[in-house]
């Protein structure tokens, strides 16, 4: 079984956190289009939810998975995708590379103030022409006697604005575009980067998205994340649980939209009776409370396999698919059932509808995630 009566208490801490210290402040963060995630991550580091699975020597808590599952779920009861994901980037996507190849200093370095919470990291992967297509990465970082000398530009960085540091793919040498590449830790503060603008974005309004600059940055080798030219197959590694964490964020936030939707079409007249009263409404809602469970099978048994030391990337290309599907049919359906309500920006599913986009593109695009599973199924056309 996944969860067990361990669980209980970390679970129920992190609902009571969520419930008094973010909930709250959701609709001024999203107004402002940023959230105060220094003084937001801190309070988490001291509760222990920055490192439930990093090791205990760079002050993780040294769980397995299952933990950091269950708190991606319980982030999902949070009034809006942005904060969620930014904590997300912080635990499941700028730090797993570093927990599991790391050096000890660079560690030391980074990866224990980020669970401590006094630092915030974001992951640089993406730039404006290679989002999904990770191969085709352009920044270089050059070899100079101790040194890297980093030149570039990344794009759509969540964290970007607020991070202290950045988990950085570039390439460092000119071999094949599979083996030249590798993950850096790069401090923000470093001089030659330049954080160009905070992105104006449709959804996810919270979390500060950055693009980023690289003109001349010198870094140290020893920030280098485990082996050079090991970079991308790190970066793989690290996107299964990115991917997992993705869909298992999604579970609570469907549930409560649907459960908003209910109580809003219960209450809602229309020719003589509620909305909820007609069949395509509550037929629609049952139909879509029962894709989410399933969606929930699917991340657990992936969950499983990950803990069991399984490759995981069947399932969580699987899982990552379905969510994205998902939101796009749950939070348009619902919206419907609102009406009028539902195009207005004050409703809690008009901006489900708007954050949940996200997930087909955020993390490797639906299009990717089916071609990564048509060449696992033998389908794919031999000239890709």
């Amino acid at each position: 079984m996944l969860f067990t009566a361990d669980h209980d208490e970390p679970r129920r801490i992190l609902q009571k956190f969520i419930a008094a210290h973010i909930n709250p402040f959701v609709d001024e963060w999203e107004k402002n289009d940023i959230f105060p995630a220094h003084e937001l991550f801190k309070k988490l580091g001291d509760l222990g939810f920055l490192g439930l699975n990093k090791p205990v020597e760079f002050g993780g808590q040294g769980f397995d998975y299952s933990y950091a599952l269950m708190m991606a779920e319980e982030l999902g009861a949070i009034k809006c995708g942005g904060v969620p994901m930014a904590i997300g980037v912080q635990t499941d996507m700028a730090t797993p590379a570093l927990a599991r190849f790391g050096s000890d200093e660079v560690r030391r370095e980074f990866l224990s103030p980020a669970i401590a919470g006094d630092a915030v990291a974001c992951v640089g992967v993406s730039e404006p022409g290679a989002g999904s297509d990770v191969a085709s990465i352009k920044t270089q970082a050059r070899s100079d006697g101790d040194d890297y000398l980093i030149n570039g530009g990344k794009m759509w960085i969540t964290n970007g604005v607020q991070a202290d540091w950045i988990c950085l793919l570039a390439n460092t040498s000119d071999d094949q575009v599979h083996r030249n590449k590798s993950l850096i830790c790069v401090p923000m503060k470093t001089k030659g980067v330049q954080v160009a603008r905070k992105l104006d974005k449709m959804g996810m309004r919270s979390s500060d998205t950055a693009q980023i600059f690289f003109d001349n940055v010198r870094v140290p080798k020893r920030n280098r994340i485990g082996e050079e030219g090991k970079g991308f197959t790190y970066q793989m590694i690290q996107f299964q649980e990115e991917r997992l964490w993705g869909a298992a964020a999604c579970l609570k936030a469907h549930e409560y939209i649907i459960a908003e939707t209910i109580e809003y079409t219960r209450g809602r007249k229309a020719f003589g009776k509620s909305i909820l009263d007609n069949q395509t409404v509550h037929f629609k809602l049952a139909e879509m409370q029962t894709e989410v469970e399933l969606l929930r099978a699917l991340v657990y048994r992936a969950a499983e396999a990950l803990i069991a030391g399984e490759d995981v990337t069947r399932l969580a290309t699987m899982a990552k698919l379905k969510a994205g599907r998902l939101g796009r049919e749950l939070t348009d359906a619902c919206l419907q059932f609102w009406g009028g309500m539902g195009f207005m920006n004050e409703t809690p599913v008009s901006r489900a509808y708007r954050d949940s986009r996200l997930t087909s593109i955020g993390g490797g695009a639906d299009e990717v995630m089916l071609t990564v599973l048509c060449k696992m199924m033998g389908t794919l056309p031999k000239n890709h």
